[in-house]
């Protein structure tokens, strides 16, 4: 399935049911009057999260919804009946924006929650509802109110405990695929993942958190480069980020370079990811190349205050007591669903 995590769609509310101008007339009725009925409302437009659900790509192909017009009213005091609402299934953790000025009007972060997209309109009054001491028949009804009509910018973001960064080719996929049920393409080439992927993993006793595994970053993504900000507003949601450094294809003692870099660019597109609780982990330590230099790296990295988790998502080393790590670190944060 294409991931799609941004759409744009034009809502139209309902129009409300015109009001009827009608008198009683039968015969042994004496006096019948004025009984012109209200005309319904007009149906809304809604957004549904479901969590079933896992990308905006429906809306792409329908950008144009209308939800029911209010029936008009009747004689014998008859009102309309009103419009059905319209419900659009949206993924859980859709961000629904003002089209025009940007504005976050919902974030819609649990299953059930809804939003009321194009308020339909009111129904029109009959000739019944002006009736008074002094105006007995009126002969005048009200036209039904015309349904709200705007374009909402929606935006889908991954709502994880934990987020894999890192360069790419660190092995993030791999380690997802080890550790969880999620099985997103693994090759032995850059920007292999072109789509965020979501994993249950499991530890301890009954217990689980939510890892995402977050396409490979490079140098400028804030700016759009590589496959740029498209994925990184998926980053503001998690609790804790693993950031793997991959030094197998260059040992010169660049690992922290690598590193800074994809720090610099969480911390350009928003600042407050720089203060995330990480872990910094060094993988592919299943290369005898990699596994000799770890003494090295680990200490350009402990120099800096930085403690060096070590493991293979190939293989499996080390895999067990970092998911213990990040199970027992991500209980021990608040909720953060923010962005």
């Amino acid at each position: 399935m294409q991931f799609v995590d941004e759409a744009r769609i034009f809502c139209q509310g309902g129009n409300g049911g015109s009001g009827c101008v009608s008198f009683r007339r039968e015969k042994f009725v004496p006096r019948g009057g004025p009984d012109g009925g209200d005309g319904g409302k007009g149906g809304n437009v809604l957004l549904l999260a479901k969590t079933e659900l896992s990308t905006l790509l429906d809306l792409r192909y329908q950008q144009h919804y209308k939800a029911q017009n209010g029936a008009h009213g009747r004689g014998n005091k008859q009102h309309g009946k009103k419009g059905q609402d319209l419900v659009i299934p949206v993924p859980v953790g859709t961000v629904i924006k003002d089209a025009d000025t940007g504005e976050i009007l919902k974030d819609l972060v649990a299953e059930g929650e809804t939003f009321l997209a194009a308020r339909g309109g009111q129904g029109g009054r009959g000739n019944a509802s002006f009736v008074s001491s002094l105006h007995q028949t009126p002969r005048t009804a009200e036209h039904g109110e015309k349904g709200q009509a705007c374009w909402r910018m929606l935006e889908f973001k991954l709502l994880a405990d934990v987020g894999l960064v890192g360069h790419p080719n660190a092995g993030k996929s791999t380690l997802l695929s080890n550790v969880s049920a999620a099985r997103p393409k693994i090759a032995s080439y850059p920007f292999t993942t072109l789509a965020p992927h979501l994993g249950v993993v499991s530890y301890g006793e009954f217990k689980s958190f939510i890892m995402a595994d977050i396409p490979g970053l490079i140098g400028g993504a804030h700016a759009g480069a590589g496959l740029g900000s498209k994925f990184l507003c998926h980053i503001e949601r998690t609790r804790l980020l693993v950031h793997l450094v991959d030094v197998s294809g260059d040992l010169r003692g660049d690992s922290w370079s690598q590193y800074e870099t994809i720090s610099h660019e969480l911390g350009l597109f928003n600042p407050s990811l720089l203060e995330k609780p990480q872990l910094v982990v060094l993988n592919k330590i299943d290369l005898p190349e990699v596994r000799n230099a770890i003494p090295q790296v680990k200490r350009s990295f402990e120099d800096k205050g930085i403690d060096l988790y070590v493991i293979s998502a190939l293989t499996g080393e080390g895999v067990s007591e970092l998911v213990e790590e990040i199970g027992r670190r991500s209980e021990n944060i608040g909720d953060a669903i923010s962005g």
